[in-house]
């Protein structure tokens, strides 16, 4: 019994440290090439200063009430932008995979929304919507939007004809065979669409936010635009950290999701 009990510790931290150390040694690598570009003089020290000045300048930054205010806009922003993407590319995806026609008639269209590039939209958004929070809106959607949705009609053409015939002859309707069937099969690449999905609407608020600057409404974007505007790069590094570290967050949050999915059908042994 005590034997188990300090085993158990041991593996975990053993885990804990299988997971961190090689994120420790990229990010050092990075920190050590960028202090070796830095003192290499490649550019002048107000174009590209070193970390130790880069990292100042974020503590100071952590330190005001506006860093915090812009951090809650941007990411209230990309969590109602995502949501709404959520819903409109998983209705979509859904119909398209069960409706030929339909699919024979937006199938390619959706594709070629999901390669369009983000800021391409913001004209038009602008333009119908104005300088407002409605045209970010908009952006993010069409970003994010068609990933899930093929995301959705990828995972739905994958799931084995066995369980559709399975579940039609234990008397499931339509509904209930994409409710507890179609649906649960297809969620593997279902997730891999909505980290695709994120990815793309974290990309164009970024893009939306330096275009579309709206007055007493700090945000990330607006902060990176209004350090390059007054030469403040310090400050601009440590805004681009700022989001690279949320973007991280969130893709690890979403990795966690996927491996446990994984791990409950057997398709992940040891991560």
């Amino acid at each position: 019994m005590s034997n188990t009990r300090f085993r158990l510790p041991t593996i975990t931290i053993r885990a804990a440290w299988s997971w961190t150390w090689p994120k420790l040694f990229a990010i050092a690598l990075v920190l050590g090439a960028w202090e070796i570009l830095y003192l290499s003089e490649w550019r002048p020290s107000y174009v590209l200063p070193g970390p130790i000045e880069t990292f100042a300048a974020l503590f100071d930054m952590v330190g005001t009430e506006r860093f915090w205010l812009a951090v809650k806009t941007t990411i209230t922003r990309a969590g109602s932008g995502f949501l709404l993407a959520l819903v409109i590319g998983s209705i979509v995806g859904i119909a398209v995979a069960r409706i030929k026609p339909l699919r024979l008639a937006v199938g390619n269209v959706i594709t070629g929304l999901q390669v369009m590039p983000s800021i391409a939209w913001f004209p038009l958004a602008i333009l119908v919507f104005g300088l407002n929070e409605q045209a970010i809106l908009f952006v993010v959607v069409l970003g994010a939007g068609p990933s899930i949705a093929n995301g959705v009609i990828a995972g739905i053409d994958h799931v084995p004809p066995a369980f559709t015939r399975l579940g039609r002859v234990l008397g499931a309707g339509p509904v209930a065979l994409y409710r507890d069937i179609v649906l649960p099969a297809a969620l593997p690449t279902y997730v891999a669409g909505l980290v695709q999905g994120w990815s793309f609407a974290w990309r164009s608020l970024m893009a939306g936010e330096l275009l579309v600057i709206i007055a007493e409404t700090p945000s990330l974007g607006t902060t990176l635009d209004f350090a390059r505007q007054m030469s403040k790069v310090p400050e601009l590094i440590a805004t681009m950290i700022v989001i690279l570290l949320i973007g991280m967050l969130v893709d690890t949050i979403f990795g966690t999701i996927s491996r446990k999915i994984r791990r409950d059908r057997g398709l992940a042994i040891d991560d």
